[in-house]
């Protein structure tokens, strides 16, 4: 099984970030995906990725909530670690519209530059989109290219989101929403083609059931899984096999393990 998205180099798990690890790998976990935030985040997800050789993967990028006026300084910072050494992704990027509009326009700014990025480096964008599907499906649809492909993580839109998504090579990241009694998933998953999901935690946010609102972690992908298995009738190996293939394909990690 693999988690395609976990930061877990917050300093939520500073005390026991070791432990957290090994949990997780000892019951079969087989990567990792760490996706960056902004610069502050690059030294201690390399140290992990150092110290977990293998198995604790980096991406490289700049969350929209901390894009502001000076987001074009830490774009320079991304995009000099992308021509320097290999990442697993661009990401996490995107849209956020939650907590403020303000710097809507330099995020979708922000969007553009980073999709040109992953384009250059021929590496899947990793989207996060909260509070703007909208505008999200709309940019990826004005720049779509047969060059551009990616995730949208912790997605929580419909099917017919998922169809467009599809139509600009985009897969959709599931994690613990899915386990939520009114996450709205139990519509959307039974109703598409496996071949479009990636599992992922996003740790420590967002804990599956019966951990919701308690720190969530990479061991948890299982009740995703199994959560995915219970909505398409699938065995939990059987949604395994095919998410961890759908990584493997979409990141290409068996390459960037040759690094």
């Amino acid at each position: 099984m693999i988690d395609t998205h976990a930061h877990i180099y917050s300093d939520k798990f500073s005390a026991d970030i070791d432990k957290i690890l090994g949990d997780a790998f000892n019951a079969g976990l087989k990567h990792i995906l760490m996706p960056n935030i902004d610069h502050t985040s690059i030294e201690g997800m390399l140290e992990l990725e150092e110290k977990y050789p293998g198995k604790c993967l980096s991406m490289m990028g700049l969350h929209p909530c901390h894009v502001d006026q000076n987001f074009e300084k830490e774009l320079y910072i991304v995009e000099d670690w992308l021509s320097k050494r290999k990442f697993v992704a661009v990401g996490e990027m995107g849209l956020d519209l939650y907590w403020d509009k303000t710097y809507k326009e330099q995020q979708i700014e922000a969007f553009k530059i980073q999709a040109e990025l992953a384009k250059k480096y021929q590496l899947p964008l990793v989207i996060h989109a909260r509070d703007a599907m909208a505008e999200t499906l709309n940019v990826l649809e004005e720049i779509a290219s047969d060059e551009l492909f990616g995730v949208l993580h912790c997605f929580t839109g419909t099917v017919e989101d998922v169809k467009r998504l599809e139509a600009v090579n985009f897969k959709i990241g599931i994690g613990g929403v899915v386990t939520f009694k009114n996450g709205g998933l139990d519509k959307v998953i039974p109703h598409i083609d496996l071949s479009q999901i990636v599992l992922e935690t996003d740790s420590p946010y967002l804990a599956p059931k019966p951990f919701r609102g308690k720190r969530n972690q990479p061991l948890y992908t299982t009740y995703v899984c199994d959560r995915v298995a219970d909505l398409t009738g699938k065995s939990g190996q059987e949604i395994e096999e095919i998410t961890d293939k759908n990584a493997y394909d979409l990141f290409k990690i068996d390459e960037y393990l040759k690094k």
